[in-house]
């Protein structure tokens, strides 16, 4: 039976939940696993060390404090921008979600925290960027 090694492709579902028991994300809920491979970065360490072992169908549930899942939010990453920069299409609202272009050209999201005179706060932390998360994972299938 085939185990998740360091090299693997994992093909799996997952659920986030956070402590208050609610979901974040699920991708049962969106109807499709997710597919990774192990050591490409997309995944921290110490997740990644939470996977090393599970079998194909296996079920499995970890708890993540912030820095080994989406990080303490850094202050670095709150920025200020001027409201003429938001129109019609795009409101400068609070709770709102953003795509801004980075400077390589990607898109990076932002959540609008407050807007003051003519000033809009943005929030690029990662939404659960400081929280304690609970991972429920089955793996659907692993390859290599």
């Amino acid at each position: 039976m085939s185990v998740i090694t360091e090299n693997s492709e994992v093909l799996m579902h997952f659920s986030i939940k956070l402590e208050d028991g609610s979901v974040a994300e699920s991708t049962q809920a969106m109807g499709k696993p997710a597919k990774f491979r192990m050591g490409d970065g997309s995944l921290t360490d110490n997740f990644e060390r939470c996977l090393l072992g599970l079998a194909e169908g296996a079920k499995s549930q970890f708890v993540l404090e912030p820095e080994d899942a989406f990080g303490q939010p850094n202050p670095d990453n709150i920025h200020y921008v001027d409201l003429a920069r938001f129109g019609a299409d795009a409101p400068a609202e609070v709770g709102t979600i953003i795509a801004f272009s980075g400077p390589d050209g990607q898109d990076i999201p932002g959540v609008i925290t407050a807007v003051l005179g003519d000033s809009v706060t943005v929030d690029f932390n990662h939404p659960l960027s400081g929280q304690r998360v609970t991972f429920d994972v089955e793996v659907v299938r692993i390859e290599g």
